[in-house]
């Protein structure tokens, strides 16, 4: 069991997490024909429009409340109506994501109240809006996503009886440290078997990097509105990722539909676990692809252990991604030399190393001298250059390599192209002989 570490410094030297604000934006961006609104100032939102941009490389639709001065410190209620109001007019979206921030939290505004409010004096208002408080003082990206989702799961699933249960539908409820390619990996697996998968909320869909025939102020593919509200028709709930435990929870006491949540679903162990589950709902045994796939993964776990057993490797990540990369880089032989996560969470005592750092890039640069491997965003590269090591990007941002957002690391196929990344890397910076 790892110890975890809590420096005590006054200040953050090198920031490395992201704040809630912006993980709760990227789980609306998730849904089909939906807006998040961030209410707070112009500049809250700017800068996260800027790094969802960097990342994804696509148009990213993100409005503001664009509160003032007065309005921060009198209330911004009447910027909400008037956002929601303008929204419905010029975008017609199916889905607006009420987002605090800072500013707003610090002035201790009610969301719910203020769109409770809203919904009374416009009661012909026919866009859904889901708030969620999200204090980007506190936390990290993986909370404001949860956070979000749980709000989407209360305010938006449609409680049924169990008799209207469809035995071939099932939730999967995606963690925020995956990528789209992830999202997608994840609903292919569970049409191998049969199911008809609901995935919340599905990036693969509107950030997968396709290109609309025309411009919408609205994201483009997600997850449904229509579907949303039928998970309360599925068999069963799969969560991918600690974080995802509460939103998981939420919609089983909401519909009474069964939910298991799986800490991982990168390396060969974990994947099992997914496959074997998948068969007990389905009732199927695993597709010939799924198990060809497996036996590559373990001709590749062959091939590059050469290259990993025994270095050691400093990661700096949100605590899921952490665990996920942590747990299958020890299992091909790695020594994780310095572990830093952005966020305090139970799952960080199971990572496989001596201790977990909740701190800054300044803490894993700290740590990381002898290490043969650095993991971490690309906020990470100027600390690979002074030490003198390869940088394997991961987590959010990703703005100085393209193709990220497409690139899969769950699944046996995933796990298999993320071995060979870290491998080639580690060979490339110290050549072995082996065959």
């Amino acid at each position: 069991m790892a110890r975890i570490v809590r420096p005590g410094k006054p200040c953050t030297v090198n920031p490395l997490k992201t704040s809630q604000t912006i993980g709760a934006a990227l789980s609306f961006l998730g849904l089909d024909r939906a807006l998040p609104m961030l209410h707070g100032a112009q500049g809250c939102t700017s800068f996260g429009l800027a790094l969802f941009v960097r990342h994804f490389r696509e148009t990213i639709p993100m409005q503001t409340t664009a509160i003032s001065e007065a309005s921060a410190i009198l209330g911004g209620a009447e910027n909400v109506a008037k956002g929601l109001l303008t929204l419905a007019e010029r975008a017609n979206p199916e889905v607006i994501g009420l987002c605090s921030t800072a500013l707003t939290e610090t002035n201790g505004e009610e969301l719910r109240s203020i769109v409770r409010d809203f919904k009374i004096a416009h009661p012909d208002f026919s866009a859904a809006v889901v708030s969620v408080s999200v204090p980007d003082f506190s936390g990290a990206l993986p909370d404001g996503f949860a956070s979000a989702v749980t709000c989407m799961v209360e305010e938006l699933v449609e409680a049924r009886p169990a008799r209207e249960r469809d035995g071939r539908q099932v939730n999967i409820l995606a963690g925020a440290h995956l990528s789209p390619a992830d999202a997608e990996a994840l609903a292919d697996m569970a049409r191998g078997f049969g199911l008809e998968p609901i995935v919340l909320p599905d990036l693969s869909g509107s950030l997968d990097g396709h290109v609309p025939e025309e411009f919408l102020p609205h994201t483009l593919g997600g997850t449904p509105l229509a579907a949303i509200r039928l998970m309360g028709r599925s068999a069963f709930t799969i969560a991918v990722g600690e974080h995802m435990g509460r939103p998981a929870r939420a919609l089983a006491a909401r519909t009474g539909v069964p939910c298991e949540v799986l800490d991982r679903a990168t390396g060969l162990a974990a994947v099992d676990r997914l496959v074997a589950l998948l068969s007990d709902i389905s009732g199927k045994t695993a597709p010939a692809r799924l198990r060809r796939e497996r036996a590559r993964l373990e001709d590749a776990m062959l091939d590059a252990h050469f290259f990993t057993g025994g270095r050691r490797i400093a990661i700096g990540a949100d605590p899921d991604l952490l665990f996920a990369l942590a747990s299958t880089l020890a299992e091909m032989g790695c020594e994780i030399g310095a572990a830093v996560a952005t966020t305090a969470a139970p799952i960080l005592s199971a990572i496989p190393a001596r201790e977990v750092v909740v701190g800054d890039l300044g803490d894993l640069e700290a740590r990381a001298e002898g290490c043969d491997l650095l993991i971490t965003t690309s906020h990470g590269r100027a600390i690979a250059d002074r030490l003198g090591i390869p940088l394997l990007r991961a987590g959010i941002p990703v703005f100085d390599r393209l193709g990220g957002p497409q690139q899969a690391s769950i699944g046996y196929a995933g796990t298999a192209r993320l071995i060979f990344e870290a491998a080639n890397l580690l060979h490339a910076e110290a050549p072995c002989t082996a065959h």
